[in-house]
């Protein structure tokens, strides 16, 4: 039985969308984005290069990715499509990098992948700022 009050159902659902994109990019651009800025020149000898292009084009997809991306995804502004870098990042990573971990020693990436996968399936929710109908 659903007691829950009409028309209060859509703003919940609003509301935990906007709270999972903000706290999933701000997450992912502390923990992963901004330290590849502050410490580039370190974390580019410290890059894998999985796909072949070079350490210095993975680096600065990964902070696209890191930086860039979760910032609209934050805002709702091109939601679904910035998670497309974001979660092919994390699949290499998952997938290819660091195939040796187990589930709990890569826990902060699973998670992220079911923050941004979420996102990517759902849309930004109504409290977005790339809503359809603000100019």
């Amino acid at each position: 039985m659903n007691q829950s009050v009409p028309g209060w159902q859509l703003p919940r659902i609003d509301a935990g969308l906007f709270f999972l994109r903000v706290a999933g990019a701000f997450m992912l651009v502390y923990v992963h984005g901004l330290p590849k800025i502050v410490h580039y020149t370190e974390e580019l000898s410290l890059i894998e290069d999985p796909l072949g292009l070079g350490r210095q084009f993975s680096l600065l997809m990964a902070i696209f990715a890191e930086v860039v991306c979760p910032l609209f995804i934050a805002a709702g502004v091109f939601t679904r499509l910035a998670c497309l870098p974001v979660l092919a990042v994390l699949v290499v990573s998952m997938f290819v990098v660091h195939t040796q971990w187990s589930i709990a020693e890569g826990q902060f990436g699973w998670l992220l992948m079911i923050i941004f996968g979420t996102i990517a399936l759902c849309g930004p929710g109504n409290w977005s700022l790339g809503r359809k109908g603000v100019a």
